[in-house]
């Protein structure tokens, strides 16, 4: 048996890294589709004021945390419809008053130990109830994000047409809004708030530059998710580095190489049209 796998701690990281990668790489996909690729960036800050509450009133820092994403992200909802064609300042708004919030709250934290392990997190430090909370939710999302498939694709694109086609959107946005929230919540505890936006951005970004359907993406977002994730963990615990920025250091060669693969597809391509020509 390898030696990464004789360690409860690193059993628990690469388990809670695998389903973390696989919801995170779906719930990316559709926010970047629908230009919210951002949201990752500010419920992932909100996080952290509900993460100080949490210390200050003395509960569960990751209760605080799911309270004020669930919150944050039901707020940029509204603020989207207000805005019109300017929808995309809600993410702006509700990151900005997230930072505001977490920056105040911070300096009446007595530990400021505790505050900051949610910033960048430690996926092998996870406890075995926060495991089995990844567990559940993976499930949950994995189901959700299969029995609306359709629905998610549809207003993905175009939410107007969605609503006349039949499909119930503010229904749909609702349970997806809950579900990145908490889901954002969780990865920020495990790698760290600062991180888990490009864990939702990355991956899907890399995916597109080969993906050429809806479908395919999902599935390459999931594979550069997927991959990144248990290959960062690998290189962490036999080089000593730090598991979250390996893991997003990771996704972004993904990325750097998606794109060249597709460059060259490309020109391959046109060399072949230029020859049939």
């Amino acid at each position: 048996m390898p030696v990464i796998f004789q360690y409860a701690y690193m059993q628990r990281a690469l388990l809670v890294g695998f389903l973390l990668a696989i919801v995170v790489a779906c719930l990316g996909t559709v926010m970047v589709h629908k230009r919210l690729s951002l949201i990752g960036d500010a419920l992932s800050h909100s996080s952290l004021a509900g993460v100080a509450l949490g210390l200050l009133l003395g509960f569960n820092p990751i209760v605080g945390a799911m309270a004020t994403c669930i919150v944050a992200a039901f707020a940029i909802e509204a603020i989207r419809k207000k805005l019109g064609n300017h929808s995309e300042l809600a993410v702006a708004i509700v990151l900005s008053t997230g930072i505001g919030l977490a920056g105040v709250l911070s300096g009446f934290v007595r530990s400021s130990a505790d505050f900051n392990s949610f910033l960048f997190g430690s996926i092998v430090a996870i406890s075995g109830f926060e495991a089995k909370l990844v567990m559940i939710l993976a499930v949950i999302v994995l189901v959700a994000f299969v029995l609306l498939y359709k629905e998610l694709f549809y207003i993905s694109f175009d939410e107007q047409a969605a609503a006349i086609s039949g499909v119930p959107v503010g229904v749909v946005n609702a349970i997806f809004t809950v579900l990145t929230a908490v889901t954002v919540s969780i990865a920020a505890r495990t790698v760290g708030a600062l991180i888990v936006s490009s864990l939702m951005v990355v991956p899907v970004a890399a995916a597109m530059s080969l993906a050429r359907s809806y479908k395919t993406t999902v599935l390459w977002a999931i594979f550069v998710s997927v991959t990144s994730t248990i290959g960062g963990l690998v290189l962490s615990f036999y080089i000593g580095l730090k598991p979250g920025g390996t893991i997003v250091l990771l996704s972004v060669l993904f990325f750097l190489l998606f794109r060249l693969i597709g460059y060259l597809r490309g020109r391959a391509g046109c060399t072949t049209e230029t020859k049939g020509e």
